[in-house]
Formats: structure tokens, sequence, C-alpha cells
């Protein structure tokens, strides 16, 4: 059974919410605030985090952004809840380390589907080998990315985005493709979600020296090169 924290600081949507996750199988715990959410966070670790932009004492972007830069909670899947509609407020909630995005008033249908599609891309590739390109290894089995001795620190989401890239070089992949090979369901998730998580891809392989692998192709998406020069490294 997966769990699933609520970090919501209006009580009749929080617990709208818990009551349809409880139906549908899900462990629950409900929070008004972000010191009870850490709290409850650094007691156990949930499997999924559904944390609302305005909270108590701290915005859930600025928990998003700490749980992203520590080394226990980086992986942890986060689903922004925000009425915030707009799209600058949407790219600056991804850019702070949510896995997706959820405008206020939303379904319960939609609510599901993104919960499960981001419980779907947690679920470790640990059967796949590992891939090298360009000196850069990827190993789905323990999920690490490595450069010679040096590790990357990825989220989840660009570590699915990662292995499709170096399993499949060379070719260009539009927006749509990506979505539906990396993110598979993506009925609700917008192509601009493809561009935020490819610059935050790009930003985790820059310590190694490895961000010009992604190339853009104008009009037709993105590519992964295998021509990186060791000069630059």
């Amino acid at each position: 059974m997966s769990r699933v924290l609520v970090v919501e600081d209006e009580m009749a949507i929080a617990e709208l919410i818990a009551l349809n996750l409880r139906h549908a199988g899900f462990d629950v715990t409900v929070c008004h605030d972000a010191e009870r959410a850490q709290t409850e966070v650094d007691r156990v670790l949930p499997d999924l985090v559904l944390l609302d932009w305005m909270l108590p004492g701290q915005s859930g972007l600025a928990m998003a952004k700490r749980w992203r830069s520590l080394q226990r909670t980086r992986d942890l899947p986060i689903i922004m809840l925000t009425a915030r509609a707009e799209e600058v407020d949407k790219v600056a909630g991804l850019d702070a380390g949510a896995d997706d995005y959820l405008t206020k008033p939303f379904s319960t249908h939609e609510l599901m589907a993104r919960v499960r599609a981001v419980l779907r891309r947690k679920a470790p590739q640990a059967l796949d080998s590992a891939v090298e390109v360009a000196g850069l290894r990827l190993d789905p089995g323990t999920r690490r990315v490595t450069r010679g001795e040096q590790e990357v620190k990825i989220g989840p989401t660009e570590f699915k985005l990662l292995h499709f890239f170096m399993t499949h070089p060379e070719r260009v992949h539009s927006r749509a493709q990506l979505l539906d090979r990396v993110w598979g369901d993506h009925v609700f998730i917008e192509e601009r979600t493809v561009d935020v998580h490819v610059k935050r891809l790009r930003e985790a392989l820059q310590p190694v020296q490895r961000a010009q692998l992604i190339e853009t192709v104008r009009g037709a998406g993105y590519r992964l090169t295998q021509n990186v020069s060791d000069a630059v490294a």
C-alpha cells in the first residue's frame, strides 16, 4: 500500500482528497501546515506528497526546494496543489522540484490519474542493464548516474528522461513523443513540462561537464548526441 502525505491548509479540501485516496486503497496522512508536514516526512518517508503551494509557516514551494536539496528526500515524488493557474507559476512549481502540478479546482478523476502516473514513474527499472554514452554511465539497477568517480545528483523524472535519451541516442524526439515514452499517461501533462525537465536534466549534468549531451533541435524537439569532446570536459 502506497503512503501519501497530503499537505493542505484548507481542511475541507484536505479531507476530500484524503477520502478519495483512501477509497482508492492508499494509506493517507494529512497535515495542515509546513511544520507538521516536515515532522511527518522526518518520521516516515512517504511514497508521494500532495503539497499545497500556500501554507502557514512556510510555502510549499520552499518545502519542495528544501526536500530536493537533501539526500534523503531528493527523490520524493511531489505533486504541487495550487490555485495559481498562470504558466509562470506552473514553471516555478516544476523548477522547485515538483514532479507534477495540479490547479484548483480539480476533479477526483484528474487527481487520481496524476497520482497513479507519478507513482508509476517512480517504479524502478531494475531489470534493465546499465548503459554508457560519452563516458556517462547510467545504471537502472542502482539508480545511479556517474562519470568516472563522480556521481550525478538527479531527480527521478530526470533519471527516466536521461535513460530514454541514452538508450535512443542521436534520434530526435518531439515533446509529444517524450511525454508518451517517459511519462506514459500524459493526458493531463502539458508539453511545456518536458522543457522544464530537460532544463533540470542539463543542470544535473553540468557538474560532470555533460550538459551538452542534450541538444535542442529547433522546431522538432530534443536529441542526445554521442559526439561530446573531452576537450571541454
